[in-house]
């Protein structure tokens, strides 16, 4: 493979993972807009912010469709959990009135 087709190539891919990088971020926004009104939903009627049982069932949703997509359980939980801690904390300032 020539220089000029090692870079061609890398062009085409950083293309595509700019593409998904993207679409990443319309999917988060969106399942953002979802969890501002489950923290709304759960102020007004004086619900917790978390909901272990319900965290614990969707981590080993997500890990069972990280391993049919070939990704690995263990980061897709880590991603899950770090998108979970953040709409916590969406949800106790919504509580508060923030």
């Amino acid at each position: 493979m020539s220089e000029n087709d090692a870079a061609s190539d890398l062009l085409r891919l950083r293309k595509s993972i700019d593409n998904v990088d993207a679409a990443l971020i319309h999917m988060l926004a969106e399942r953002f807009r979802f969890t501002q009104q489950v923290g709304e939903l759960k102020a007004a009627n004086g619900m917790p912010s978390s909901d272990p049982e319900r965290e614990k069932v969707q981590i080993a949703r997500l890990r069972v469709l990280a391993e049919q997509a070939n990704l690995d359980p263990e980061f897709a939980e880590k991603f899950l959990g770090f998108i979970v801690a953040e709409v916590i904390h969406h949800h106790d300032r919504i509580r508060n009135g923030d």
